[in-house]
């Protein structure tokens, strides 16, 4: 938010140094982002007035000007400015004057006729980045007055960085106030009299939804003088808090907002139709709003309406079909408090962001909109003339927000601030925030007035005494704190040590956003139930996220059009489901794979990833835990993942760990994806689990390694093969696969597995009789349980 020191002492008399204030707001958290002057430097420029203007005698667009700088004698100019006209007031640039961009005016003749100065425009004052003409000063400018003096030009603009918390500061009046405080001196507030009516007329207005709009005010004015300027002082006081002169109805309105943070709104009440309703909106109903933009709404929005269309998305924008023009006479004025709750996301959801919804979305002050209203008309009728007819207030008191007393314990200020403050100081403090203070036995019970709302707990009123101490003059205290190392279970493989083993093997860790589009993950998860975000920061992040690959894709398609041809990431999140309408969070990791197995090199070519180099990398983070053979990879069905590569993971206990696969040929055309990319998802609670260590003995009797080639059905895992062997207790220490064949020689429908089984005995040598008899047993189990038999 710009606010200016000029405007500023208006309602706070101080003499700090502007380095000060700045330094003083900031650590008043009210943080200072930059501070620049009013105005460009410039020398030498005056009000002056027109005196004659005749044309000139060799151009067509030039005028010859005798203007009056105060001086007595009239000065020769020659002027092409289609607005110069007799007795115009206007800024002087006089002979020896510099302008902005270090332009110096001297003695000229131009085409022949002298030239003695030049008059200004608000461009060549560096006042505005363009202008269409000479500037126009008020007919009582004083003639011969310094322009800088006459428009308080020598003023500094300061840029307040605001928290959401701190709504009472967003306006002139607010940052007065907290200067108030720190500097000791007097707060002077907006004076607005109390308006008399001078009309019968009035606009009736009903409020469907108290709850929203617990109240609402407005005024009927009529005979408006179209023709009225926004007077200098405004239009100067607009510019420096960065916003343009659009003619006094508009000016109005914006200087209210601007000086007391209320925001209001004319309505021409020639286009209203009817009575005003204040109420939710009908599902699909549309508005057209100011900048030509048509909206469809639904219940959640509220509108202000007349008896045949919308007319106003409330507290953010009105509607072009009850605009004011450059023809209005005759409007309908309306101040209302909306329920902040209301008001908030409803600028976002339409790709809006205007200086009302910034306001009422984190709060306006509930009692200011009658000091408002009646400064509003105060302005509007002094500039531009007018009847005002009697005041319209609708208020629902029980649904107007009230202030309740907050306990604040006297030992709770050294406890946290580590001060000792007299009671009389706190209370000092306090009361110049404008909050009554009582004491209750131990304690104070303090009441914030209206306009600071974000007053509720102990804590916030501890803040405040901070920052009227002063943050910088709290003591620094080291703490002393008994550190306690809390157990570790040893049968818990830490989710670090999985990361770690996945950048050894060339992952990347990636942190991306719990929430994303919807039409992403309709198409990666179309079977879960989406949780939508009430407040969403944009339409692209609305919903929580119901698969981590969506975020991972997004990743990988920024890094791929970067020419990075390899992109191996990783992430650990939570992923969100309803589940009967409940919200369930489960945590999980994920990775996504696409490109080479290895950088290009002289001594190797190139081989992209495929489907068991991932199947490796998840079988290393299977291994840590020493828990590897209780996982099981089966063929598999999943909407985001090839049909033909895809396989779900289980344990031993039946439970789906997760999936991992080649992404689904119709989403590569989705997220124009050009190479394969593969995708896992594990839960990680089901990966953690891990064997603790026990000794054994090693054998001191060598092993012994037996072949077998088994033909099976083509359909039979191998690892049904592979789990059924090692199941077996006794000499069977290791089943190894070496090869799987399919061709000539083998039967259609089957396929030829090839194991290699490491026998041991830790008591005694094995003999050959004993390995025969042991691998004849198994070959009989073999053809009972999977009808294989020994390839001849």
């Amino acid at each position: 938010m710009l606010v200016n020191e000029a405007w500023l002492k208006e309602f706070v008399d101080y003499s700090i140094p502007t380095d000060t204030l700045t330094e003083k707001l900031t650590m008043a958290g009210l943080e200072v982002d930059s501070v620049n002057p009013a105005a460009a430097e410039f020398t030498g420029v005056v009000v002056g007035q027109v005196m004659s203007v005749d044309a000139h005698p060799n151009a067509d667009k030039l005028r010859l000007c005798k203007v009056s700088i105060g001086t007595g004698d009239l000065v020769d100019i020659v002027c092409g400015a289609s607005n110069v006209r007799v007795n115009l007031r206007i800024p002087v640039a006089t002979v020896g004057a510099v302008l902005p961009g270090n332009f110096k005016i001297k003695k000229s003749k131009l085409r022949g006729e002298p030239s003695h100065g030049m008059l200004c425009s608000e461009a060549e004052l560096g006042l505005a980045d363009s202008a269409e003409g000479l500037m126009e000063l008020p007919d009582d400018a004083p003639v011969g007055e310094d322009i800088r003096d006459y428009l308080q030009l020598n003023d500094t603009i300061i840029e307040v960085d605001l928290t959401p918390n701190r709504a009472d500061c967003l306006s002139i009046e607010g940052v007065a106030r907290e200067i108030a405080c720190f500097a000791g001196s007097d707060f002077k507030p907006a004076s607005a009299p109390q308006i008399k009516s001078t009309l019968d007329n009035v606009v009736n207005v009903t409020v469907d939804a108290p709850a929203d709009c617990p109240r609402y005010l407005g005024r009927v004015i009529k005979g408006l003088d179209r023709s009225a300027p926004t007077p200098i002082w405004m239009q100067e006081k607009l510019r420096r808090c960065g916003q343009r002169s659009l003619g006094p109805l508009v000016d109005v309105t914006n200087y209210v907002l601007l000086e007391l943070g209320q925001p209001l709104h004319a309505f021409d009440l020639n286009k209203i139709n009817g009575d005003l309703v204040v109420r939710r909106a009908r599902n699909n109903e549309k508005l057209t709003l100011l900048n030509e933009q048509e909206i469809t709404l639904d219940k959640d929005v509220l509108l202000i309406t007349d008896q045949q269309q919308a007319l106003a998305l409330a507290g953010v924008m009105g509607g072009a079909s009850s605009a004011v023009n450059d023809q209005t006479q005759d409007v309908f004025l309306e101040c209302a408090f909306f329920t902040p709750i209301t008001i908030a996301g409803k600028s976002r959801k339409f790709g809006l962001h205007t200086d009302a919804s910034h306001r009422f979305e984190r709060g306006v002050d509930p009692e200011l909109c009658y000091r408002a209203l009646d400064r509003a008309v105060q302005l509007l009728t002094q500039i531009a003339g007018g009847q005002v007819g009697p005041l319209t207030d609708v208020s629902s008191a029980e649904c107007l927000p009230s202030q309740q007393k907050v306990g604040l314990r006297f030992e709770r200020i050294e406890r946290v601030l580590g001060i000792k403050l007299k009671e009389e100081v706190v209370e000092s403090y306090f009361t110049s925030l404008g909050m009554t203070v009582e004491k209750e036995q131990n304690q104070w019970l303090v009441q914030a007035p209206s306009y600071r709302f974000d007053i509720a707990i102990e804590a916030d009123l501890i803040e405040e005494i901070a920052r009227l101490y002063g943050y910088d003059n709290l003591p620094q205290n080291s703490l002393n704190v008994s550190g306690c190392l809390a157990s570790v279970e040893e049968k818990i493989q830490p989710l670090d040590r999985i990361k770690d083993l996945l950048v050894d093997l060339g992952y990347q860790e990636a942190i991306t956003y719990s929430f994303t589009d919807e039409a992403s993950l309709k198409s990666l998860t179309p079977k879960d139930e989406v949780y939508r975000l009430k407040n969403p920061i944009s339409a692209d992040l609305s919903v929580m996220r119901t698969t981590l690959w969506a975020g991972l894709l997004q990743a990988m398609d920024a890094n791929t059009k970067r020419n990075e041809d390899t992109v191996r990431f990783f992430e650990t999140g939570l992923k969100f489901t309803l589940v009967n309408g409940e919200l369930q969070q489960q945590q999980m990791l994920s990775l996504l794979v696409t490109g080479n197995v290895r950088p290009e090199q002289w001594g190797e070519s190139l081989a992209e990833v495929d489907f068991y180099d991932v199947k490796s990398d998840i079988e290393s983070i299977f291994a840590l835990s020493g828990l590897a053979g209780d996982y099981q990879f089966k063929a598999a069905q999943h909407d985001a993942l090839h049909p033909g590569q895809t396989a779900e993971i289980s344990n031993k206990a039946g439970e789906s760990v997760g999936y991992m696969g080649l992404i689904h040929p119709a989403l590569e055309s989705e997220f124009d994806i050009k190479k394969p990319v593969y995708l896992v998802e594990l839960n990680v609670s089901l990966i953690q689990s891990q064997q603790i260590p026990v000794f054994e003995e090693i054998s001191k009797y060598p092993s012994v390694r037996r072949d077998l080639a088994l033909i099976v059905d083509e359909s039979l895992a191998v690892s049904d093969i592979t789990d059924y062997i090692c199941q077996q207790k006794g000499l069977i220490q290791n089943v190894l696969v070496f090869d799987v064949y399919q061709g000539k020689g083998i039967e259609n429908g089957r396929k030829s597995i090839a194991l290699g089984l490491i026998l041991q005995d830790k008591s005694k040598t094995l003999v050959e009789l004993e390995i025969d008899e042991l691998l004849n047993k198994l070959l009989i189990n073999l053809k009972d349980s999977f009808n294989a038999q020994l390839r001849g």
